[in-house]
């Protein structure tokens, strides 16, 4: 679990890579917000998660699978970070903030990915 990074990750950085090459900028981390949001866009108040389809227990195929080991464990860990997710998008919701969650298994798929933050970034 210590090699596990939170900043960084691959997902987030070819996130990351396809919205600045696309023009957008933004802020990373800000530790101000609840839960420290992947990506920040201060002026509009937007902004954007990149979950790990694993770690946030997404519904596709990778995030739905259970460890053959320690099952009990993975369950449970998997639960809680679930219920911190929703908690932090509430209390950025009641803030005045707009969220977007992007999976992992959603980055393949860049022109659908394009359209789906435009669609957020831009919408009033």
């Amino acid at each position: 679990m210590q090699a596990v990074r939170s900043k960084d990750t691959s997902p987030e950085l070819s996130v990351r890579k396809l919205l600045h090459s696309s023009g957008y900028r933004y802020r990373l981390h800000r530790r101000d917000l609840p839960g420290c949001p992947d990506l920040v866009f201060a002026g509009p108040r937007k902004v954007i998660f990149v979950h790990g389809c694993f770690w946030h227990g997404h519904s596709c195929k990778r995030g739905a699978r259970t460890p053959k080991s320690n099952s009990d464990y993975w369950i449970s860990k998997i639960q809680r970070n679930r219920t911190r997710d929703r908690r932090t998008r509430r209390r950025l919701r009641d803030a005045g903030w707009a969220v977007l969650t992007i999976w992992e298994c959603q980055i393949k798929d860049t022109e659908s990915l394009m359209k789906r933050v435009d669609g957020f970034l831009v919408a009033g």
